[in-house]
């Protein structure tokens, strides 16, 4: 049969990998798919960086690859906005399905490329583009497709964990343990992407989509990154047997209007018991609650050349074969169209510590303030006297506008030294 003709775009960490696969998995690629599998091309800026790609292969082209007839399915690992949003759209022209690991681009003009796909009558696949090898999306928009979500929250960015993982372990500060991360190739050189969580609120947008069927950008999603953690917030949680993890938590929700989608991500608290409390170094997860299918775990490596290139992989094949029998696989589900919920009104707990004065009336005073805004508080912990006098407040579920006014309020007060840490709680509803 006649082979399809796979042009790659990008041989980085993961598109090296990728072209991998395919040269060394040929003959089992065939066996899958009912047809070989044949690399056209590989676009790179610099060819005297790829020595391990056959120079014939190589291009620095990447508008002329995308548009040969010659070439049936584009894999997209450049990442970025552009030029990979510009070189999709002309692969989608030309009639080509198309394979992506570009959480950016998703999140932020997701819709223009799924509707691009769909006039062309294309396949637009992007398994690799969240949780790296962890089969995720795909039993999102197919697999669960006839059950309601109600709830996504999961770990979805290896360098955050890692880093969180080893300020638990070993009581370091956040920038000891990025130090350590970033000497083990675990952090980019300028790792602002993870540790800011704009990494993360891109997958945050893409899961939130496919789980309640509408549409969200990054722009959607509330964000909040890591480098403000610290130790002292760590064994905090520890004394609460917690740990801190940066979460994606995408939810349904109810509201007086109707059903509406709030989806944030930011540094919480989580019982040890919690199922995410476990995942550690720079290991992936993400919790599904559903209404049939109950709860639901999906764990691995959420990042790296092989286990990526390993979702792009499982990608090339579905859309080959959806090719060769000339149909096409699922594309955007945004039927529901439901609003997204502010943060503000946004239903969650704090854990508040503040340096305060240590003398009669001061519990009663923070009681009030909290009063005062609707919210009500779990437990309270003093620890130590006089001028090394620490309040530990953790509060009940209140709407998170209501939360962070008690916390400005709180700070106001004559006899509250610092508000020293503001956490969220997660992981008990």
């Amino acid at each position: 049969m006649k082979a399809l003709r796979v042009a790659v775009l990008g041989c980085g960490v993961v598109g090296s990998q990728v072209v991998r696969l395919i040269q060394d998995q040929a003959v089992e690629l065939a066996a899958r798919v009912g047809t070989p599998l044949e690399l056209a091309g590989v676009a790179v800026r610099r060819p005297q960086r790829h020595p391990e790609v056959s120079p014939e292969m190589i291009t620095t082209d990447a508008v002329e690859l995308v548009s040969r007839p010659d070439v049936d399915v584009v894999v997209e690992v450049i990442g970025g906005i552009e030029p990979a949003r510009s070189l999709i759209l002309a692969a989608f022209k030309g009639g080509k399905s198309v394979v992506t690991a570009n959480k950016a681009l998703l999140a932020e003009d997701g819709s223009t490329l799924h509707a691009a796909a769909r006039e062309a009558a294309v396949d637009l696949y992007y398994e690799a583009s969240v949780a790296g090898a962890i089969p995720l999306l795909r039993p999102l928009r197919e697999s669960l497709a006839g059950d309601r979500l109600h709830r996504v929250i999961g770990i979805v960015n290896g360098t955050t964990n890692y880093i969180l993982s080893r300020m638990d372990e070993t009581g370091a500060g956040f920038s000891e343990a990025l130090d350590e991360a970033s000497a083990l190739g675990y952090a980019e050189a300028d790792p602002s992407a993870d540790v800011d969580g704009f990494d993360a609120a891109s997958k945050a947008a893409i899961l939130a989509g496919l789980a309640f069927h509408t549409r969200v950008t990054a722009s959607d999603v509330y964000r909040e990154g890591i480098a403000n953690v610290t130790a002292a917030d760590v064994a905090s949680a520890k004394a609460m047997g917690c740990t801190v993890k940066l979460l994606v938590i995408c939810e349904r929700t109810s509201t007086v209007d109707g059903d509406a989608v709030a989806v944030r991500v930011h540094p919480a608290m989580i019982p040890r018991t919690h199922p995410l409390a476990a995942v550690n170094d720079a290991f992936n997860a993400v919790f599904v609650e559903a209404d049939a299918a109950g709860e639901l775990m999906f764990y691995g490596r959420g990042a790296g050349g092989a286990p990526t290139a390993s979702a792009v992989l499982g990608d090339l094949v579905a859309v080959a074969r959806n090719r060769l029998a000339g149909t096409l696989g699922p594309g955007e589900s945004a039927y529901a169209e439901l609003p997204i919920q502010p943060m503000g009104e946004t239903r969650t707990s704090y854990h508040v510590s503040m340096d305060v004065a240590d003398r009669t009336g001061v519990l009663a005073a923070v009681a009030t303030a909290f009063a005062v805004h609707g919210v009500s508080i779990s437990t309270v912990r003093q620890e130590g006297r006089s001028e090394d006098a620490t309040l530990v407040i953790v509060t009940h579920v209140a709407p998170d506008r209501a939360l962070s006014s008690t916390v400005e309020d709180l700070r106001r007060l004559d006899f509250v030294r610092a508000v020293t840490s503001v956490m969220r709680v997660e992981g008990e509803r």
